[in-house]
């Protein structure tokens, strides 16, 4: 005989942890705390490219690794067209 999920007792009832109005784990960022750093072009594009993979539902591999830095390495337009055609399979 199997059991079911409602012989057990009542619904189990999501909370959200986040719902709780004030009362946060951790405090608000404070945008005077940020570190005043420029990411160098290469690797802005890189960190895109990751970014547009994983919301292709493509993420990136450990052995990717090559690949994402040689298409990161080539000029922002070609990067730009890449990430174009990945928001495009969505």
């Amino acid at each position: 005989m199997t059991a079911t999920a409602f012989e057990y007792g009542p619904e189990h009832v999501f909370v959200d942890p986040y719902a709780c109005g004030d009362d946060f784990l951790l405090s608000p960022p404070n945008p005077a705390d940020r570190l005043d750093i420029t990411l160098d072009p290469r690797d802005r594009r890189r960190l895109d490219l990751h970014a547009a993979l994983t919301a292709a539902g493509i993420p990136p591999r450990p052995e990717d690794r090559e690949a994402i830095e040689s298409l990161s390495a080539l000029p922002g337009s070609i990067n730009t067209t890449i990430q174009r055609w990945l928001h495009h399979t969505l």
